[in-house]
């Protein structure tokens, strides 16, 4: 069994980034790291693909973008982040959609690649286990993951579980005990997936049990009857629901609205994203606000980094983890009856 760059990054003790920079870029490595990489190679017997070296030879200057979609303005703030900063060193982007869809995550990477573009910066479903990307690092091809939260591959985020918690706590700040989540299927989004965890965290550390999330599909555009069923009984319906991202919390508020309830007066709504559509709603909307359109610069810049491409110096590092912020907005507010943390029945069965 060929040895593959994964491997040569574990024996190294590096990333796989780092491997990907001593094949591709060595001059940007030191020369104790360069000789450990190389020492693995040798050691590993490790070939790199000889057909994704020789469509590097050539530059094309396109960088291949994925997303899951342009519907949700996070990924579009993201974009203009990485057109901005590659547009300064004179590259054009290619970008695919995915709607949340494996088959089409899988077509769309493998497009951009017969494109010969020079790297990618991408949004996937699940970046701990991805066939697709074990196949980018066999092959060496760049690439930068961005909102993807990993320690495994290079990726540029905010700490969503630590973000996730904060935004419960300010729920429980303000008396709030019957908190729920709705998110899209976790299936589709590891960051679904690690908020939740964060909401499990808050909710454990202040002596309540967390409750299953309610599921929504990411690309709804109305709330279903069997979900706005229990959110609008006054007998079942928690005091506070958080959102694994705003456009589910829109179109929750949009929801709870046309049923005759208020927010946050009936039911406290928090999102997840921190859009500035939000902010500009009649009533603005409570998020969990993360730097969307920086997400998107670093993201180049770990991406030229790995292309070799001269960067600013004058910076300082370029982060992994940017800093996040809560949006009180106006969508939340103090619980008034205590009553209400009586009995929560939304859920029969707790997480």
């Amino acid at each position: 069994m060929h040895s593959t760059i994964k491997d040569v990054a574990a024996h190294s003790g590096v990333s796989i980034a780092t491997v990907s920079r001593a094949l591709n870029a060595p001059q940007l490595l030191n020369v104790e790291t360069l000789a450990k990489v190389r020492e693995s190679i040798e050691t590993l017997d490790f070939m790199p693909s000889a057909r994704g070296r020789q469509l590097r030879g050539v530059r094309t200057r396109l960088v291949g973008v994925v997303v899951p979609t342009l519907a949700n303005p996070v990924f579009a703030e993201s974009l203009q982040g990485i057109d901005e900063a590659a547009s300064a060193s004179d590259y054009r982007l290619m970008l695919m959609t995915t709607a949340y869809d494996s088959k089409r995550e899988r077509r769309a990477i493998e497009t951009l690649r017969e494109q010969r573009v020079d790297g990618l910066i991408a949004t996937v479903a699940d970046a701990e286990s991805n066939p697709l990307l074990n196949e980018l690092d066999r092959i060496g091809l760049p690439y930068v993951l961005a909102h993807n939260d990993t320690a495994y591959r290079e990726a540029v985020s905010v700490d969503n579980r630590r973000a996730a918690r904060d935004g419960v706590c300010a729920l429980l700040q303000r008396g709030h005990r019957r908190i729920l989540m709705l998110a899209g299927p976790f299936a589709e989004s590891d960051r679904a997936r690690l908020r939740y965890r964060g909401y499990e965290d808050a909710m454990l550390d202040a002596g309540l049990t967390p409750h299953a999330p309610l599921e929504l599909d990411f690309n709804a555009e109305d709330l279903p009857p069997s979900l706005l069923a229990p959110l609008s009984d006054p007998a079942r319906r928690p005091t506070a629901l958080f959102c694994s991202n705003d456009r589910l919390a829109m179109i929750v508020i949009r929801g709870l609205r046309h049923a005759g309830l208020s927010v946050p007066h009936d039911i406290s709504v928090l999102g997840f994203d921190g859009i500035p559509l939000g902010e500009w709603l009649s009533t603005a909307l409570s998020s969990v606000a993360t730097p969307n359109r920086e997400i998107g610069r670093c993201a180049w810049l770990h991406l030229a980094k790995q292309l070799g491409l001269p960067g600013d110096t004058t910076s300082g590092p370029i982060p992994f983890k940017l800093p996040h912020s809560v949006r009180t907005g106006a969508t939340i507010a103090p619980l008034i009856d205590p009553a209400a943390t009586t009995a929560f029945l939304v859920s029969e069965n707790p997480a």
